[in-house]
């Protein structure tokens, strides 16, 4: 990751002292470089990411794409959304202290820098094509206890507590907004607030006037709770239908596809038309799409694996794509109504 300019402006409600800045952060600091790069990573590539799309009418596209083209000031950008953020956060019955990070940051077109990479292999990574993203991000303080040492000629430590401790770079920030400033696409998580008596979010609906739809992650979600309901409807395996719908994912990922719930439906249910009829319905009831744009990155992770447990209180974990595949794993119903599952082609077994 490379970082073109970041700032930091504070918003404290505690003392009612608000300290917009004049200067963009020292990323010649290392420790502040870092934390600024975990957390931009962390926010771009989250399962959790919502996307959305700018609102014809949002003055801030306009803004965002004037500053994209060298029209506008990082400064004056920063300082016009800090603005905006600190009168409505302040308007709030309980308003909570806040810091508001702004970042204009590159990654390379072949793959995600982390904060970890070197200066040179950030620089090589840059050879070639890279994508440029602007991300907003609301910190919220945390109140923390930390030890304050004895001065003077006493030898008494105490503890004190501190009101302005931003979150690690392993928490996930809630509030945050990343676009892509060659596409105009929009990344974010937003959670709604009460702002003088009405509850909105402050991202989507106030500042960016974009819309917000449901993450990958989501999506994939509400879309296997259907499989998931029909199969235990018609009595089929719904471990089996579960782990075959993730293979579909993956696979559809993989080759940069559109995830077809058609298509999934005669994968899953082996082309039964009783039970592809009452996926459609349950799909439709759901607001789901014939087809649904996923994040190849997003599904590619939370498809690779499933875990099943028995009533025996036996876990198993395995690749998705194995559930299509009897040379692997195959899924036995007895007679009696009861299930046995076969494992197949081990080579070795390790503890774990």
């Amino acid at each position: 990751m490379k970082i073109n300019h970041a700032i930091l402006h504070v918003f404290d409600f505690i003392s009612c002292v608000n300290v917009f800045a004049t200067e963009e952060v020292n990323l010649e600091d290392k420790s502040a470089k870092s934390y600024i790069s975990k957390h931009a990573n962390k926010a771009l590539n989250s399962l959790d990411n919502k996307h959305g799309v700018f609102y014809e009418d949002s003055m801030f596209a306009e803004e965002l794409q004037a500053y994209a083209q060298g029209q506008r000031s990082f400064m004056d950008m920063s300082r016009k959304i800090a603005d905006y953020l600190a009168d409505e956060l302040g308007r709030q019955q309980k308003a909570d202290s806040t810091d508001l990070l702004i970042v204009d940051f590159e990654v390379p077109v072949n793959g995600n820098q982390g904060g970890e990479a070197t200066d040179e292999e950030v620089d090589a990574s840059f050879e070639g094509q890279a994508m440029r993203y602007f991300a907003i991000l609301l910190l919220d303080s945390k109140q923390a206890y930390m030890h304050e040492v004895g001065r003077g000629d006493g030898g008494r430590n105490d503890i004190a507590r501190h009101f302005a401790i931003l979150p690690s770079p392993s928490q996930k920030v809630q509030s945050y907004a990343v676009i892509d400033l060659m596409t105009g696409g929009v990344t974010l998580s937003d959670k709604k607030r009460l702002i003088a008596g009405e509850e909105r979010f402050l991202l989507a609906d106030g500042l960016l006037q974009c819309s917000m739809e449901a993450s990958s992650k989501e999506a994939f979600s509400a879309v296997a709770d259907v499989v998931e309901t029909v199969a235990n409807e018609y009595g089929a395996n719904s471990a089996l239908a579960l782990s075959r719908a993730k293979a579909y994912a993956a696979e559809v990922a993989f080759d940069d596809g559109d995830f077809d719930l058609d298509e999934l439906g005669r994968e899953v249910f082996d082309g039964r038309s009783d039970m592809m009829g009452r996926f459609d319905e349950y799909a439709a009831e759901e607001h789901l799409s014939g087809k649904m744009k996923l994040d190849k990155a997003a599904v590619q992770r939370f498809t690779k694996n499933h875990k099943i447990r028995t009533d025996t209180g036996i876990e198993i974990t395995f690749p998705a794509e194995y559930g299509r595949n009897p040379d692997f794993i195959e899924f036995i119903s007895e007679p009696d109504g009861r299930i046995s599952i076969s494992l197949k082609n081990i080579g070795y077994i390790e503890n774990r």
